[in-house]
């Protein structure tokens, strides 16, 4: 057991209790999201890991130690800590800002050079950035440095305190996929504190959901959206997400129309307004002579080029958002509705286009869902017609990218 918490109990003077009685274990390589509304005890829980926080009573062992016993700033350096407003020095570089905790264990400069070089490479973002200030970086890219940044001194637990809140929805997808991908292959234990549902289910191996200072229900994502403990989770999960919990569909393959309507990239811009009145479509995926999907082209596009000698390829929007065959439901299928897409391509593994998933397609899944989720469960209050069944589909299909932040500390 790398991670225990035990009977974690956190209370203020004048008696208000912020965490009662949490107890958890926690196996090294898990990803852990606590999640909760405002003042669910779940920061607070994560500030007593670091010891940003005493806990009142209970223990917090790490690999069996309990850490009342070491010293608080050693313990830190120990642990990487992300948090959301990146936390990086303005008068430092980029290089000096993520070698800082090997600099205080007092790393040789070539070591920490080398260090520097590799986790630059981890957040995909060019070497020469590690000569620049922060100010000089996106916002995007300065929350990429202070990811990495946390696995600086190889730590083992990575405690991440919302990093990703005050972004924007594409930048903050872009941002899970990084964590994800080096959570999986550096094999880190990561302890992720967030607002956001659709964040856990898509990072977490287990989500913890907090109320109150208690923890109400702990399980991997797919069992809380199948079997939410109570109310408050159901709540929490939202109606949207019963299209996540259909077991009978599980990747995008299962649902995607199988002949996508698309055009080369070669051909004269005639043939493509020809094939859009035959199709009766406005937009036309673009492909290479192997199928491969290029771009896409809408009919404002072919409008406004329409007389000139350029063929679908020159005039084409090459930048076209797309899902793999292999795409697990609950990871693509939210996503694409949040987008507000009319529908999205699929490729294969090399990138070929193998079919389309509408929005249409969509609705038919909620309608299922909500069914199977009414027969499964005959105390809900489910919708008993169609028409009520169109408004909760209206509902789920309306895009909606605002991110929402919590005002009082948790």
């Amino acid at each position: 057991m790398l991670l225990s918490l035990q009977h974690l109990r956190k209370e203020y003077s004048g008696g208000k209790i912020a965490v009662d009685d949490v107890t958890l274990d926690i196996d090294a390589g898990e990803f852990i999201c606590f999640i909760g509304t405002s003042g669910s005890g779940k920061t607070t829980t994560m500030r007593m890991i670091n010891r940003m926080l005493t806990q009142t009573s209970g223990k917090i062992l790490i690999n069996d130690k309990d850490i009342a016993t070491m010293d608080p700033v050693k313990l830190r350096r120990k642990l990487g800590y992300v948090i959301q407003n990146v936390g990086l020095m303005p008068h430092m570089t980029i290089r000096d800002n993520i070698t800082l905790v090997p600099k205080l264990l007092k790393w040789p400069k070539e070591k920490r050079d080398q260090r520097a070089i590799e986790l630059i490479k981890l957040a995909q973002l060019p070497e020469e950035f590690l000569d620049r200030f922060p100010a000089e970086l996106s916002g995007g890219q300065q929350q990429r440095i202070g990811v990495v940044r946390a696995f600086a001194a190889d730590q083992d637990i990575i405690l991440m305190d919302e990093p990703f809140g005050a972004l924007d929805p594409i930048t903050r997808e872009a941002l899970q996929d990084l964590v994800q991908d080096l959570q999986q292959r550096l094999g880190k234990t990561f302890i992720f504190v967030t607002h956001d549902m659709d964040e856990a289910l898509k990072l977490a191996t287990r989500i913890v959901i907090m109320s109150h200072g208690k923890v109400v229900q702990v399980d991997t994502p797919d069992n809380i959206l199948k079997h939410p403990a109570n109310d408050f989770v159901t709540h929490l999960i939202g109606e949207e997400r019963l299209i996540q919990a259909r077991p009978s569909v599980t990747t995008v393959g299962q649902v995607m129309l199988k002949s996508p309507i698309y055009i080369t990239a070669d051909k004269a811009l005639p043939e493509a307004l020809q094939m859009m009145h035959d199709k009766r479509v406005d937009t036309l995926l673009v492909t290479d002579q192997e199928r491969k999907l290029v771009g896409i082209l809408g009919i404002e596009e072919l409008d406004a080029q329409f007389y000139s000698d350029q063929n679908v390829g020159q005039i084409m929007d090459p930048k076209v958002f797309y899902v793999k065959k292999e795409s697990i439901i609950r990871d693509t299928v939210d996503r694409i509705l949040k987008r507000g897409y009319k529908n999205v391509p699929v490729v294969s593994d090399d990138g070929k286009l193998v079919g389309i998933v509408t929005r249409t397609t969509l609705v038919d899944m909620v309608y299922d869902a909500l069914w199977w989720q009414n027969e499964d469960n005959a105390n809900r209050d489910e919708p008993h017609n169609a028409a009520e069944a169109q408004q909760v589909a209206d509902d789920v299909l309306i895009p909606d990218v605002a991110s929402k932040g919590e005002s009082e500390d948790d």
